[in-house]
């Protein structure tokens, strides 16, 4: 059974930052590009980052990019995202996912909430 179990989250204030990890299990994570993907209350699901299977290339939606690095540790199963300079509109639940298009393979998230 595919297993992503994310920590890290917490409540911040603006400019504050987080680092959010997710251990994975159940299937070869070192064979699967891993994303992160957020949802707001009242939204859909935003796609926030991407790394590949090696750790070499990563992508990012323009809303976080130069606050947020994503990166792995496949010796470890681990995928992280770490959030700096954070800002009231990345509140949202954080779920780490192997497909974005399968929710099947998202874990359960981690609540992160940037308020004063």
């Amino acid at each position: 059974e595919v297993q992503l179990v994310a920590s890290g989250g917490g409540m911040v204030q603006p400019g504050g930052s987080l680092r959010l990890s997710c251990a994975a299990s159940g299937f070869t994570f070192s064979n699967y590009d891993m994303n992160w993907v957020r949802q707001a209350p009242g939204k859909g699901p935003e796609w926030v980052s991407t790394i590949n299977t090696g750790g070499g290339r990563t992508y990012y939606a323009d809303s976080v990019k130069g606050r947020f690095t994503i990166s792995r540790d496949n010796a470890k199963n681990t995928l992280y995202l770490q959030m700096n300079s954070l800002k009231p509109e990345d509140t949202a639940l954080y779920y780490c996912a192997r497909d974005f298009k399968n929710t099947k393979y998202w874990g359960q998230g981690t609540q992160v909430t940037v308020s004063s």
